[in-house]
């Protein structure tokens, strides 16, 4: 009897221990962007705004350590779903990363079928949010047809009667086109679907020259839309044709990039790095420190999608599968100081927030930059959200 229970005893404190080395192991996150590309600049943004959040609470969030594994998708959806995973096999439950849509849908539902959960940092389909909505799912940064439908609102406020739309023929570019379509009131006199690694847009700028718009709107984020800007102003087309677009397609590497080009575009916004409040000053003067250059709002989603877990988990104290109900309660609840001010989730899990219009003109330096122009929507959702029945 005695023999037995030290050989229970043994068995106990060696049980204790491997629990305590589990508890002081650190969370795992998996984040999957593109890194690779000539969109790979946006990557490297989003996983530096995150890896911020990270970076200021001492490789913690929300007080819990954790290991952020970054892996580089190509910007092929078959890779992201092969990393996806491979991370599943070896326990990772939470993730973030993806840039563009296609990469996402692609990804998700192995990261749904895991029982983990998926916070984006960028992409925002139309897949996720309405009756294909998944309760471990969230968006951080916007469903895809927010930067759109916030410039159709923009081009109706400015009398705009005729328009050009032009995007990518892949998720994202499908979704901004059809959000656009859905409020704008004018004349669409052509829809234009390109290559996602366009560069040459000679045959699309000669045809919007033959139909003499009054303004284009265009979603080309990345080397894309660095190029089509060029060449528009090579064109001199911007000399008559308004553009009227989402900072996506202008953002601040591309707006270093490109030169004057984007002289005179109107673009609307959720975040610029002059966004007047507290958590937003502290956000671009920490990563302008670390990293010596400002943050696009690709980094800001991602800065603050990093608050948003670190929020979660100390509710939890990072037990993201234990407590998945809880944990998911916390996300919802998104009690975090947001770089952009208005901030808060709908019922599918998608941001409820302010859209602005800003205008590309030299600022004080004679340096391009973004001039606030007006606040284009308040508590803007998604048209999705009504048909989200959580599942």
């Amino acid at each position: 009897m005695k023999l037995l229970k030290k050989v229970g005893l043994g068995m106990a404190l060696g049980l204790t221990a491997v629990m305590a080395n589990a508890a002081d192991k650190p969370l795992d996150i998996g984040l999957i962007t593109t890194l690779s590309t000539p969109a790979g600049y946006i990557g490297e943004d989003e996983r530096d705004g995150f890896l911020l959040a990270v970076k200021q609470e001492g490789g913690k969030l929300g007080g819990v350590p954790v290991n952020v594994i970054v892996e580089d998708d190509g910007l092929k959806p078959g890779s992201g779903k092969q990393i996806a995973e491979k991370m599943v096999q070896d326990g990772v439950r939470l993730f973030t990363g993806i840039n563009f849509s296609n990469v996402l849908v692609a990804v998700v539902p192995t990261v749904m079928k895991s029982g983990g959960f998926y916070v984006s940092l960028n992409a925002g389909p139309s897949t996720f949010a309405g009756k294909g909505c998944e309760k471990n799912y969230f968006s951080v940064a916007f469903q895809n047809d927010s930067y759109s439908d916030s410039a159709a609102i923009a081009a109706n406020n400015m009398g705009i009667k005729k328009m050009v739309i032009m995007a990518p023929a892949y998720q994202a570019g499908r979704d901004a086109l059809s959000g656009f379509k859905r409020v704008y009131k004018g004349e669409i006199i052509a829809e234009i679907y390109t290559k996602l690694d366009q560069s040459d847009f000679s045959v699309e700028l000669a045809r919007i020259r033959s139909l003499e718009p009054e303004a284009v709107f265009e979603f080309l984020p990345g080397g894309a839309g660095i190029n089509f800007a060029k060449q528009w102003a090579n064109s001199g087309l911007g000399e008559k044709v308004k553009m009227v677009t989402t900072l996506y397609s202008m953002d601040d590497r591309m707006l270093k990039a490109t030169g004057d080009a984007s002289k005179g575009f109107y673009l609307t916004t959720q975040w610029t790095a002059g966004m007047d409040n507290a958590a937003s000053k502290q956000f671009v003067e920490a990563f302008q420190k670390e990293y010596g250059r400002r943050p696009t709002v690709y980094a800001a989603t991602s800065y603050d999608t990093g608050r948003l877990m670190a929020s979660a988990l100390k509710a939890v104290g990072g037990d993201v599968t234990g407590k998945a109900d809880e944990f998911r309660a916390a996300l919802r609840k998104a009690d975090f100081e947001s770089v952009r001010g208005n901030f808060k989730f709908a019922a599918n899990h998608h941001p409820i927030q302010d859209w602005f219009m800003v205008r590309v003109e030299p600022n004080e330096k004679g340096e391009l930059d973004y001039k606030f122009v007006e606040t284009i929507v308040k508590d803007h959702t998604d048209p999705y959200v009504a048909e989200c029945q959580m599942n």
